[in-house]
């Protein structure tokens, strides 16, 4: 049973539900993982870990809850709130699932319960290129549930120990297999926010829990003082509601000035841009290229993948040059590229020098 030995990881929702239902169905012997990362509600705290110890009973499986709030504190609260702070705008899902989810299960997995895969419900696929030894992340064939963008930043190490069992799968089959399965969990809504959003009602409200008000200024490209803010950290790059100012032309946040608490607003030209940089480049599907390399790019989940040259830089940085220049790229947040399906690498998008 060595190979058949496998952790899945347990929110709470359908889809890691179904995960470990067809898994258990096929004959691997399945041990439940919930990681309670806060207190509160939502699939991510005290009703997942109640819905996830309800699936493993029905299931008949083993159960474990791992205390890890420490970590999510330190490795996403602590990281949003001094990037916010910053003027920058996070992406706390690619850091958690390193940091948080997969390499602490990897770990766990291992050390205390003798098993070397794991199974999680996210939708993405992996492949094994037996020319080049490398793990590849590919895409889900559910493209509108597709979360390899949110997972660019795994190690060939995890990769090689994860097991994506919906990668295949429609969002409507994976329903139709939980009802099949009568899981618990069959018909439960989807969560459609962040788990720090969800807990704590809007990412506004998560952030004034930690970030005192600081009126400051909002100014045009020139300076010229247009009206007030409270806060740098309440505004992201290509906003343009909720600005209370008034302009003969839409008007779009265009940077964050933290140092001198501004927040710059300009034209829709001036909030398009032609290339950026990116930082703390993972590169995936293939070894780090020494030339430049042309691909389609996703400078945000829901963004349309668009033609890119990836120029490698030292420091694991590169530049992305666009096709077509790029309006509201937003410092903080993931640049992935992609060669068809395949996810060749991805980064942190840089501030703006």
């Amino acid at each position: 049973m060595y190979n058949k030995k496998v952790v899945v990881g347990l929110s709470g929702g359908v889809d890691s539900s179904t995960a470990a239902a067809i898994l258990h169905h096929q004959g691997y012997e399945v041990i439940g993982l919930t990681l309670w990362l806060m207190k509160g509600k939502g699939q991510c705290c005290s009703e997942g870990m109640i819905d996830a110890a309800n699936i493993c009973e029905q299931l008949g499986v083993p159960h474990e809850i791992v205390d890890i709030r420490e970590l999510f504190q330190t490795n996403i609260v602590d990281y949003l709130v001094s990037g916010y702070s910053a003027g920058i705008t996070p992406l706390p899902c690619s850091q958690c699932n390193k940091t948080v989810k997969f390499g602490p299960m990897v770990q766990y997995a291992r050390e205390k319960l003798q098993c070397h895969r794991i199974a999680t419900g996210h939708y993405a696929q992996i492949n094994y290129d037996q020319v080049t030894g490398r793990y590849q992340l590919l895409r889900a064939v559910d493209r509108n549930k597709d979360q390899s963008y949110f997972l660019y930043d795994l190690s060939q190490e995890l990769l090689a120990a994860t097991i994506f069992p919906l990668g295949k799968l429609q969002k409507a089959e994976t329903r139709r297999i939980a009802a099949e399965y009568h899981l618990t969990t069959a018909d439960k809504p989807e969560s459609q926010d962040l788990c720090l959003v969800e807990t704590n009602g809007s990412m506004r409200a998560f952030l004034d829990k930690y970030l005192a008000p600081k009126p400051g200024e909002i100014v045009d490209t020139s300076g010229k003082v247009l009206g007030h803010h409270d806060g740098v950290h309440h505004y992201t790059i290509g906003q343009r509601k909720g600005l209370g100012i008034a302009a003969p032309e839409p008007l779009y946040v265009i940077a964050l000035d933290a140092v001198n608490n501004k927040v710059v607003v300009g034209d829709r030209t001036t909030a398009t841009l032609p290339e950026c940089t990116v930082n703390q480049v993972n590169w995936v599907s293939i070894a780090e290229p020494s030339t430049p390399i042309q691909a389609e790019v996703q400078i945000r989940y829901r963004s349309q993948p668009t033609p890119v040259t990836v120029i490698p830089l030292e420091n694991s940085r590169v530049r992305l040059v666009f096709a077509q220049p790029q309006f509201s790229i937003t410092p903080g947040q993931a640049a992935v590229w992609y060669e068809g399906e395949k996810v060749l690498g991805g980064g942190i998008i840089e501030q703006f020098t």
